[in-house]
C-alpha cells in the first residue's frame, strides 16, 4: 500500500467526501451500472393496449407519492425521508437518496388520460395508462 505513505488518511477521506458532495449537488449517485440518472429508477414500455411505467422506489410511504398527467406529460414526484441517525453516530458512507424528487415522462399521443391506474407494492410503483380505443389494433374481416 504505497499510497498510504504519500497521502495521509484524512486527505483521501476528504477527497471522497468532496466527490460525494459534488455528486449529490449535481443529482448524480453511484449505482451498480455507474452513475444513476435519477430517483426513482424507471422502466417504461408498452403493449398495444397500454403504456406501462415502473418506478423503483423502495422505502417510500405511498401517501408521499404524487402522480399527475397533464397535456401528455406524466409527473412522478414525492419525498423520501432520510433515515434517523443516532446523535453520536458517525456516518462513513451514505449512498441512499433522501429528499424531494421529480421525474417527468413524455407520453405518446394515443393514450387515454382518463384510464390511468397506479399501484405501489413492494417498493415498486406501477402506472398503467390505457391507449385510446381507436388506437387499438383490430382485425378487419374480409368479405
Amino acid at each position: 500500500m504505497y499510497y498510504r505513505s504519500l497521502f495521509p488518511g484524512s486527505v483521501l477521506a476528504d477527497l471522497d467526501r468532496l466527490q460525494r458532495e459534488v455528486q449529490q449537488a449535481l443529482g448524480l449517485g453511484p449505482s451498480i451500472r455507474g452513475f444513476a440518472r435519477g430517483f426513482p429508477a424507471l422502466n417504461i414500455g408498452g403493449t398495444p393496449q397500454s403504456v406501462e411505467i415502473y418506478a423503483f422506489a423502495p422505502g417510500l410511504d405511498p401517501a408521499s407519492l404524487d402522480v399527475q398527467i397533464e397535456k401528455g406529460i406524466l409527473t412522478l414526484s414525492g419525498e423520501r425521508k432520510a433515515p434517523e441517525v443516532p446523535e453520536k453516530a458517525t456516518v462513513h458512507i451514505n449512498e441512499r437518496f433522501a429528499g424531494r424528487f421529480r421525474r417527468v415522462i413524455s407520453l405518446p399521443d394515443d393514450i387515454d388520460p382518463a384510464s390511468v391506474a397506479a399501484k405501489y407494492r413492494d417498493g415498486v410503483l406501477h402506472v398503467r395508462i390505457q391507449r385510446k380505443e381507436e388506437a387499438q389494433p383490430r382485425r378487419i374481416t374480409i368479405e
